[in-house]
């Protein structure tokens, strides 16, 4: 229940125009309720010409009631009156639904925002553990969960009621007996709704997850098309594909049968009870107890009863399933976001550049930390460069800078102040970073180089451009700077991508940059000239760098070597050579690689 509570309170905002839908389909329902009577005089009041009980009087009573006195000029009215009816009840329905689709239509698209920015918001520690398409699968279809339980929860079910317990009261009203012998199917129905619907539950919750891999197995081949292809790999993903969409396909069967059962269970016990009440129905009618206008009036009401009845159950089942979606809604809205803000974070306009690390912990898994014990300081404008084996905590160590992760002991320091203690937009302003690849949208290059500072005008994206040596290459394509990139920057170079993201950093024009392997996928004369562009991207500005190539960082500040996630060795690129320790056998296994110019002494910017 609870989960349905959760859900309902997305249209909270709605309340009023949900009221003005209850009360036009309140409305509908009354029509509908009217319609059986025109039946009952046209068969009573007209066609019948005589009849055990009440017949002539019935008829002596529409006559006058119509003014008419010929049957004929009856039986019209009576049969325009059946279609004035019905299209007002068709017309007051279809308002209603109107009003209660846009409302389910606007609860999802708030609950989908609120997903997207919930996933935003959480760490990458949590999309490190599981897969961006299950993510996407929960925004783009679990999310529609919320619309379902709305438009086929609150609204059939209040239909329903409002109908059953007026088909019910007309009914008793007209004969108790046959009344209570249509509700024996009662118990039996209840016992098939608790039944099937956990069952659906189970299953839909299985279907969602194995949709998801589908999903996941779809964009894996082919966003690594290129690599498949290359391999002749294509018969192996067609094999994975099909594996995967045949337990989808098992798993969606199973959920078919379960629904045909149980609609076959709620059928039968239908046709039981209309059966019974036939039986009983014409009995009575046989005595004289009951006109056949009389019965086919209760017969239309046994169809009203039975059709809420019917639409509950199926509802019911219905809502199971669209709980196992919006339960993998709230899984991750219910998140805590490690790295929030802190109560009383304050704003840091301006940064020096002063980084620290005070006892640095941090790991995922107790038993085994990824970093232990790191102690070291950084001086504003200073560049530090991290070495190491795979594995050695390079990479964790710079990402508690911007917090894509927190320590789990120890305190990491911008200029003094714990980096808990400031808001995360403020902090991340600080700090450009230029990646191995290059992430770029799949829009224009000036789109992706502006990412790097909402509001940047032209003058100051085209002068980014030719700061990072982009402005050459980008002019010559078709479209200059609104040429769009492809998935990825798939229409671009590996340097053209990496240039467009330096462009992006120089925009930025932020105190800190970090650097992550930004030239290992280079070939050695692409490095070189991307190397004097982020030679000119670092100057006055604090800057951590990774590299395995040790000859592009041997002369180009501190070096610090990372081991099992302790630093081992640091100091410059020859004074680690004169140790003849873990750096010095490293540049020797490198071999002789061509260093890279040399920027000037930084300075503070």
């Amino acid at each position: 229940m609870s989960i349905y509570l959760r859900t309902l309170r997305y249209f909270r905002a709605y309340t009023g125009q949900t009221i003005v839908a209850i009360l036009l389909m309140a409305v509908g329902i009354g029509f509908n309720l009217l319609a059986p009577w025109p039946v009952k005089y046209l068969i009573d009041g007209v066609l019948q010409s005589k009849s055990a009980v009440g017949v002539t009087q019935s008829r002596e009573v529409i006559a006058h009631w119509l003014g008419w006195t010929n049957a004929y000029g009856a039986t019209l009215i009576l049969a325009a009156l059946l279609m004035l009816i019905t299209l007002l009840a068709g017309l007051v329905n279809l308002l209603s639904n109107v009003v209660f689709i846009k409302i389910g239509l606007k609860a999802l698209l708030h609950l989908r925002t609120q997903l997207y920015s919930c996933l935003q918001a959480l760490p990458l520690q949590f999309h490190d553990a599981r897969r961006s398409s299950d993510s996407s699968f929960r925004v783009a279809y679990d999310s529609q969960s919320i619309q379902t339980i709305y438009n086929k929860g609150l609204t059939t079910i209040f239909g329903a009621l409002v109908t059953l317990i007026s088909t019910f009261a007309i009914m008793f009203r007209m004969n108790r007996q046959l009344t209570l012998l249509s509700l024996v199917v009662i118990p039996p129905l209840y016992w098939a709704i608790r039944y099937y619907g956990d069952r659906i539950r189970s299953e839909s919750t299985t279907i969602q997850e194995r949709e998801s891999d589908l999903l996941a197995t779809t964009q894996e081949g082919l966003g690594a098309i290129r690599m498949v292809q290359a391999f002749g790999r294509e018969s192996f993903e067609i094999s994975q594909f099909v594996r995967h969409a045949t337990r989808s396909l098992e798993a969606n069967f199973r959920l078919q049968m379960t629904s045909m059962r149980s609609a076959l269970v709620v059928t039968m016990l239908m046709a039981f009870g209309t059966s019974a009440m036939y039986y009983e129905g014409a009995i009575q009618v046989l005595q004289g107890a009951l006109t056949i206008g009389d019965l086919g009036v209760f017969v239309a009401y046994l169809a009203t009863l039975y059709q809420p009845i019917q639409q509950l159950t199926y509802t019911a089942w219905a809502l199971e399933g669209a709980a196992a979606g919006a339960q993998r809604c709230f899984e991750v809205l219910d998140r805590e976001e490690e790295t929030k803000d802190t109560p009383g974070a304050i704003d840091i306009p301006s940064a020096k550049g002063e980084i620290s690390f005070s006892n640095v912990v941090f790991h995922y898994d107790p038993k085994a930390p990824v970093l232990a014990g790191v102690n070291l300081s950084i001086a504003p404008g200073e560049t530090v460069a991290f070495v190491g084996g795979t594995g050695a905590g390079k990479s964790t160590l710079i990402s508690l800078v911007p917090r894509f992760y927190d320590p789990s002991e120890g305190v990491v320091r911008l200029d003094g102040h714990d980096l808990k203690s400031l808001k995360k937009a403020s902090l991340r302003a600080q700090i450009g970073m230029v990646l191995q690849d290059t992430l770029l949208f799949s829009s224009s290059i000036r789109e992706n180089i502006a990412y790097g500072r909402e509001g940047a005008t032209e003058a100051e994206i085209v002068e980014a451009a030719k700061k990072a040596q982009a402005y050459d290459f980008i002019m010559a394509q078709p479209q200059g700077f609104e040429t769009p990139v492809g998935e990825r920057g798939g229409h671009l170079s590996v340097g053209q991508r990496q240039r467009i993201g330096i462009a992006r950093a120089f925009l930025k024009n932020a105190p800190i940059l970090l650097l992550d392997e930004p030239t290992s996928a280079l070939d050695p004369s692409t490095e070189k000239a991307i190397m004097e562009t982020i030679a000119e991207l670092m100057r006055g500005r604090t800057t951590m760098i990774i590299t395995h190539r040790l000859s592009t960082v041997h002369h180009l500040g501190r070096v610090v070597l990372l081991e099992n996630g302790r630093i081992a060795e640091q100091g410059t690129g020859p004074e680690l050579l004169a140790l003849n320790g873990s750096y010095a056998r490293l540049y020797r296994a490198a071999g002789h690689e061509p260093s890279i110019p040399q920027p000037s002494t930084p300075v503070l910017s």
